[in-house]
């Protein structure tokens, strides 16, 4: 196989300017959305009112049971059959948030239910109410024990936009599709624009560290 380096050098920017531009900020936008789903979620989970719990189980079940695939084809496809049209950034916010949602949702409610009890216990001998027993001492803990797993779920959310590519939305792996299909150099390309998403999450996951050391005096020792 011989190398076109000059096909890579000259696509190469407008790949990764794909990813900067649109790739980034769709995942960032998603991640935010989806970790208020996630944290209302782990909530009504926990929560002393069955049908609350239960409504939060059957959405983490089925996010968690079905492809996000169709999850994303049957908000573009199927809404428009019941006379609900999303446009593609719309559709595909909303499919990612939703995924989010569902798979952070469990690693907040495990870091919650992580903090130990005497700490509630303790909070509510001083006249603390749940509420602000959670929001003050439980969250801020629960927010350091969920950073790592979090930060997988994020980064696998930027994998994940690749999928935006279906609903014509132009982030990185569409913009790689178009380069690829004009030239005819499919594998150069498609390694390439693995090598480029490679470099975002790589970038990406540096702060993690950081953040668990901010948070880190919020736990318990």
């Amino acid at each position: 196989m011989t190398w076109d380096w000059g096909l890579l050098a000259e696509s190469f920017w407008p790949i990764l300017k794909a990813g900067l531009l649109v790739t980034i900020p769709l995942a960032l936008v998603s991640f935010v959305l989806g970790l208020a789903i996630a944290l209302l979620m782990a909530l009504l989970r926990i929560s002393a009112v069955k049908p609350l719990s239960w409504i939060a189980r059957a959405y983490i079940s089925i996010i968690r049971g079905t492809p996000m695939l169709v999850q994303l084809f049957v908000i573009f496809y199927g809404l428009p059959n019941l006379g609900v049209t999303l446009d593609p950034w719309t559709t595909i916010i909303l499919a990612l948030s939703m995924n989010v949602g569902g798979y952070a949702a469990e690693v907040i409610r495990a870091s919650i239910e992580s903090v130990p009890k005497g700490q509630w216990e303790a909070a509510h001998t001083i006249g603390m109410s749940r509420a602000l027993t959670l929001r003050r001492v439980v969250l801020p803990q629960a927010a350091r024990l969920s950073v790592p797993p979090l930060s997988n779920t994020f980064i696998s959310l930027v994998k994940d936009t690749s999928l935006a590519s279906l609903v014509t939305v132009a982030e990185l792996f569409r913009k790689a599709q178009d380069v690829a299909a004009f030239s005819n150099e499919f594998l150069l390309i498609y390694m390439e624009a693995g090598l480029i998403y490679w470099m975002i999450c790589f970038v990406l996951a540096l702060p993690q560290p950081f953040i668990e050391r901010k948070l880190s005096r919020h736990v318990a020792q």
